[in-house]
């Protein structure tokens, strides 16, 4: 899946918790368009007309478009007499009738993505409540993206034909992109994605011999995470566990393997092809 329609898909969940989480009656968004200095409202929930669907945002115009400019939240209490922002898009508001709106953009790397709108219909002010919520529902969407495009990098790597072992310093990138995907993977909402990312270290391992070892899957997590380099405190902060279940993990991993120590572990697992 693109990472334009990852973001998409994503923001018309952000809106729904928002909507949950707040009661606001009122969420909208959408993505700022490559090459042009505007969001396009692609993403309505609980509107009750379609004056906003494929309403271009100007940065700088109106309260998205400021929101856009500053790349940071903004708010009013009653949008069509505010003289905090411009009023290019007041028609399309009116229409459905909106009074106190907040809008966030969705930062991710420094650059303004998208913007998610709340909305009531009445002038009243937005409490602390539904701007954190607000803020929060954004943050959700920048990770989802965040995430995604680590992926889409790794996978590349992963699918390059991997370095001979005897050049060693590329064949220690081919492992760290192991470990990383390996990682990555449990924080993937998209089961398609998932399986994507698992099918890709797939290519950078080779197959198991017939009744050969099995690993379960964060057994493996934690040893591809050891074999890059990584502490038992850091595998437990990278893959989200606490140390005490990591080290479980290992000696689980290493009964297995039949082998003693963390190192003999991950030479056991490269041998029988379970990491590259």
């Amino acid at each position: 899946m693109a990472v334009n329609a990852v973001a998409t898909v994503e923001i018309g969940r952000a809106l729904a918790r928002l909507r949950r989480s707040t009661g606001l009656p009122v969420a909208f968004g959408g993505l700022v368009e490559p090459g042009h200095p505007r969001v396009r409202i692609s993403e309505l929930n609980g509107t009750s007309t379609d004056s906003l669907r494929r309403l271009a945002v100007t940065s700088g115009n109106g309260l998205g478009g400021k929101a856009v400019a500053l790349a940071r939240p903004c708010a009013v209490t009653d949008y069509s007499s505010s003289r905090q922002i411009t009023h290019e898009y007041d028609a399309a508001v009116a229409m459905e009738g909106l009074c106190s709106v907040v809008a966030v953009p969705v930062v991710v790397r420094r650059r303004v993505r998208g913007v998610l709108y709340g909305a009531l219909r009445t002038p009243q002010p937005l409490g602390d409540r539904t701007l954190t919520a607000a803020v929060d529902a954004a943050r959700d969407v920048e990770q989802a993206l965040v995430v995604r495009e680590e992926a889409s990098g790794l996978l590349e790597a992963a699918r390059a034909q991997p370095a001979p072992p005897d050049r060693s310093a590329v064949w220690e990138q081919v492992r760290e992109a192991h470990a990383a995907l390996r990682a990555l993977a449990p924080r993937i909402g998209d089961p398609a994605l998932r399986a994507e990312l698992l099918d890709a270290c797939g290519l950078l391992t080779e197959p198991l011999a017939p009744n050969g070892v099995q690993l379960a899957p964060r057994e493996l997590d934690v040893l591809a995470c050891v074999a890059a380099g990584a502490t038992n405190a850091g595998t437990a902060e990278r893959l989200g566990l606490r140390s005490e279940t990591v080290k479980g993990y290992l000696r689980s991993a290493m009964r297995k393997l039949g082998t003693h120590t963390r190192g003999e572990a991950v030479a056991a697992a490269r041998r029988a092809g379970l990491l590259p």
